[in-house]
Parts: C-alpha cells; structure tokens; sequence
C-alpha cells in the first residue's frame, strides 16, 4: 500500500511533528526539497519535509518540462554538468520514472552553409554519448527538402537543412509532487502549508525549526538534528530568518513560456532556436506546444512572477520569425512565469550564470543547497543529505536513490501493454487508459478504484475533457492538494492548457474535491472566487509592459493560504 498524502494522513503528520525528534527537516516542497527528503529517509534517517505552500507551487511547477542536459551548456564548456543531467534523464527515462519522463525530439534549423552542420553535428555526437545516454535515438540529418517535410510550418527561407536530435520530458508538477510522496512511503513525513516561522537553536547549533500550520494558525515545535534549507529563490529570505550568514547570494531569473494549441504549427517535433541571448524551444506537450523561455532579472515577489506583454512578445517575435503562419496573442491558451534560483555570480547577464549548485553548512545543525538545474535534483539533494551527516550521530550510509523506482515505476511497463483490457473492465477508451498510465503509472488502479461504484467519475470533465473527474478527486485524496488552485494549477495543468485557465471547470472540480475535504457550501464558494481572482490577476499582469506594474496587478490577487505570514527577521 502506498501512502496518501489526504486529510487523514495530514492531521496524523502534525501530531508527528511535535512528539518525535527528526535527523533531518527538509525547508521547502520544490523537487530539491522533496528529493532531499527521499534521499534521506532511503538511507535510513528520520525526515519531515515542510512546505508553505503547496508541492512545487513555485520554480518546480514552472520549468519547461524537460530532463534534459543543456545542449547550450556544451557551448559554455560545461562538460561537467551535461554529462551530469544527461545520466540523470538517462535514469529517469529507464528505471526511476518512465511513466513520468518520456523521450522528445527537436528538429535544431540549420542557417549556415559549410561550418554550421560540421560544429552542430560534433556537439550532438557529445550530447548522444556523455552520461551513458542510450535509451533515445541518436541525431539525425536532415535535407532542406526533408526537414520541412517534417516541419511543414517552417518558413522555407528559415532553414538549408536541419538535425534532430532526442530529449527527455515530464510534468514537472506532477514529478515532484511524485517524488515527494515516494519519500513519504519511505517513511518520511511531508506536509505543505505548513510555514517556517522560526528556528530553533541550543548554545550555538540550530536544533530545529518553529512551524505554522497556515490552514489552522496553530503553531509546534519540531526537533532536528539537522535543518536543510531547500527553499531555492526564498533561500536568502531563510537564512536571514535562521540569523546565520548565507556562503552564497541567490539571484532570481524568469523565465515566462506560453502555450498555443497544437494545430497552430503543423510539425511532427519539437525545435530549438537560437536567439541573440540563449535559444528558444518550441516544446510537444499533448495537444498543445509550450513556446518558451525568457531569461531577465526579477526583483519582486517570489511567490508570484508575473508575464508581461514584453515577455510574450518576445517568445511570439522570435518564434514568427521562422513560422510560415505567424502566431498571435488570439492563439495563446496560457501563460506561466517561473524563477530560477541562480547562484550569484560576477556575470550581471542571468543567461551566463552557472546553473550548478552550491551546497554549504551555514551553522551547525544548518545546510543550504541553491542552484542546480531541474534534471539534477538528485544529485543536489544526495550532496544536501552528505553535508548534513557531519551533523548526525554515526555514520550515515551513502545515497541510493539511483536504485529507488518512484512510485508507480514499478509495473508500469506491463500495464502500458495491458491497456485494452484494463480500458475494457473500466468501460473506458484505451487512449484514456494511456493518458493516465502516463500520468500515475501503476497508481491507475489506485486512482480507478476511488469510482468504484460510481460509474460518473469516469467521465471527463465538463470543461476539461482531458481530465477525468476522478482526478480532481485524487488530487485531494491522495496526491495533497488542499485548495481549488492546487489541482487546476498543478495536479492537472488545466491552466495553462485551456483559455479559460481552469475558470469555467473551477465549481465543478470544487465539488468533487469537497467530497473528500469535507468543505461547506461556502467554502466551495469561496474557493472558487479566489481561483477566479487569481486567473484574472494573472490575465492583468499579462498586459501590461514593465515587470513593476505586472507585479502590483498579479499580488493584488489573495491567497489561496490566506493566513501565510511574513517571516520574523
């Protein structure tokens, strides 16, 4: 049996944060957050990870969805750190997460006649080859003539041939949230809104942290031997609370990428662009593309980065540049912005930080980890639990989470070819049975078996035909979510991937959450005003020029947790 992440589960782990003395509390629900808690309670330590918000409510809900290496970082001289996140998209894709991650492939346009195929070709043969990447297709050339075949929306003056070549992919939402819960079958406890307001300390050593539970406003006390800090662009905000002296600065950068339907560019793979910064991908996400990213300075609220008009025009003129078929604002569905925590550097352009990551004991009984890269999570969060031994009693065993399937890995493989007869026993479309194979992997049974008895929730969402009602259902008993926008926004990705942006199904998913959180009609109500607030305030921000006034537009919105409280400094 696996263990849910729902109510029942929520109000044991509080009584459990304040009766048991951990080794570890992890700071922070992000995937470096949840990996580190996975990597500690699979070597055998005793673990909480807290959360303020939600599972992946901030950088770790907004990436652009790849496992991947870093093709640019080759350029940069990275060698390190690709072949690094190559082994891991190498492990994701074969043995911890295959019904997350998935292969993907990109057509890279060639411009330049003579040295441009020769000096693509010789860094793609790194990229095939480094970190044992095996399980994708090598690269491929291509004609003029062939590349447009493939990718009959291009310009034909915007390429003399082209190369494809293959990545990784996951929702990264869903991933985190994931790993999270695989950390808490490994016994760890995991609990969002759940808030940091203080840390605890004997003599000179941090022993622990004072936490708020934002539903309730009750407060506890929760003993560590260990607090790691794993809370990526809040990072400087921790450690001025813990009053230790951060080894490093962190700088946020945004990134903002937006989706457009699928038939708005007729191609059969992905692309990478090259910019006069970094390179834009045009990303396959179901039936739709994530066109992205931007890379700028953000200096306002971390919660909620907030898209300009500048930032989407961007993404649309340099993409239009090669589209036979111009895209315009009319063919966006969504829009998300995301921060990247970067390690500070002399380097004032965010796009030349270096995405590795640092790892410091600040004080004792206190690590910090920042920087890094989505695909690397791992290897971040097993270096976090390393530095946090020097701290613990004995001698704590070496990482394995390289051996340690997420869950629903495990018999996924043999269920994707059983899928007739699973749609056929569940009255439902094999297609269907594979969207969610893909989504919870061998969990299907577990998420099936919640309409057993009642046949409605088989049945799509009004509003959102990608998604079944069970779904929403899950969501909130097993997978932790707690508000309305927890599963619009990142148990299922509804909004970004409707133009209504999950507004028009947000009463019909409220009262199928509220069966299992037991929530009043007023509540329900309230729920979805506050998600319709939200949606609204984001459409604002998006329309305006500068990053100040689309911040004032997108914190104008209230909080789902209401009742989150500034830190003491």
């Amino acid at each position: 049996m696996t263990v849910s992440l729902g109510p029942a589960n929520r109000a044991e782990s509080w009584e459990r944060l304040g009766r048991e003395d951990f080794d570890l509390v992890v700071i922070g629900g992000g995937v470096v957050g949840a990996g580190t808690a996975l990597d500690a309670a699979t070597r055998g330590l005793r673990v909480a990870l807290v959360e303020a918000r939600d599972l992946a409510s901030g950088t770790s809900s907004r990436s652009s969805k790849m496992f991947h290496g870093g093709l640019r970082y080759l350029e940069q001289l990275e060698f390190g750190l690709v072949r690094e996140a190559l082994r891991e998209r190498e492990l994701m894709l074969t043995r911890l997460a295959p019904h997350l991650v998935k292969p993907v492939s990109f057509l890279y346009p060639l411009r330049h006649r003579l040295w441009e195929r020769p000096y693509t070709a010789a860094g793609l043969l790194l990229y095939d080859t480094m970190g044992g990447a095996r399980s994708v297709p090598g690269q491929k050339h291509f004609t003029k003539a062939g590349a447009l075949r493939m990718v009959p929306a291009l310009k034909r003056d915007a390429l003399i041939g082209g190369i494809r070549y293959y990545d990784g992919q996951a929702d990264d939402a869903r991933h985190t949230m994931t790993v999270a819960r695989t950390a808490a079958h490994y016994g760890a406890v995991v609990r969002t809104s759940t808030q940091v307001v203080d840390f605890l300390r004997e003599a000179d050593r941090v022993s622990g942290v004072r936490v708020r539970d934002v539903e309730t406003g009750a407060e506890t006390e929760v003993n560590a031997g260990v607090v790691v800090n794993c809370t990526g662009v809040w990072t400087d905000e921790l450690q001025r609370l813990s009053g230790s002296r951060g080894r490093y600065r962190v700088r946020a950068s945004k990134g903002v990428h937006i989706v457009v339907p699928r038939d708005r560019i007729v191609s059969e793979t992905g692309l990478i662009l090259r910019t006069e910064k970094s390179v834009l991908f045009v990303i396959p996400w179901r039936n739709h593309w994530i066109l992205g990213t931007t890379d700028t300075d953000w200096h306002l609220d971390l919660a909620h980065p907030a898209a300009t008009r500048s930032d989407i025009d961007y993404i649309l003129d340099h993409v239009n540049e090669v589209l036979a078929t111009p895209l315009t604002h009319d063919d966006i569905e969504g829009v998300y912005a995301g921060l990247r925590p970067l390690l500070a550097g002399e380097s004032e352009e965010t796009s030349k930080l270096s995405r590795e990551h640092a790892v410091a004991r600040v004080a004792p009984g206190l690590v910090a980890i920042a920087g890094g890269k989505y695909t690397t999570y791992r290897v971040m969060a097993a270096d976090a639990v390393d530095a946090a031994s020097v701290d613990l009693p004995g001698r704590v065993r070496g990482s394995i989470t390289d051996k340690v399937p997420l869950l629903g890995a495990d018999g996924y493989h043999a269920l994707v070819n059983q899928a007739d007869h699973l749609a056929a026993a569940h009255g439902l479309h094999p297609y269907r049975v594979r969207h969610l194979l893909d989504r919870y992997g061998s969990l299907v049974s577990e998420v099936l078996s919640l309409a057993q008895g009642r046949h409605d929730l088989l049945r799509p969402l009004d509003a959102a035909p990608d998604y079944l009602r069970v779904e929403a259902m899950y969501a909130a008993s097993h997978e932790g979510a707690l508000h309305l926008e927890d599963v619009l926004a990142r148990r299922t990705r509804i909004s970004i991937e409707y133009p209504h942006r999950g507004v028009d199904c947000a009463e019909q998913v409220a009262e199928l959450v509220s069966e299992v959180l037991g929530w009043t009609q007023e509540t329900m109500a309230k729920e979805v005003e506050l998600y319709r607030e939200r949606v609204r305030a984001e459409r604002e921000s998006q329309s305006q020029s500068d990053d100040e006034a689309a911040d004032a537009r997108r914190v104008a919105a209230p909080e789902a947790r209401g009742n989150l409280i500034e830190p003491v400094s």
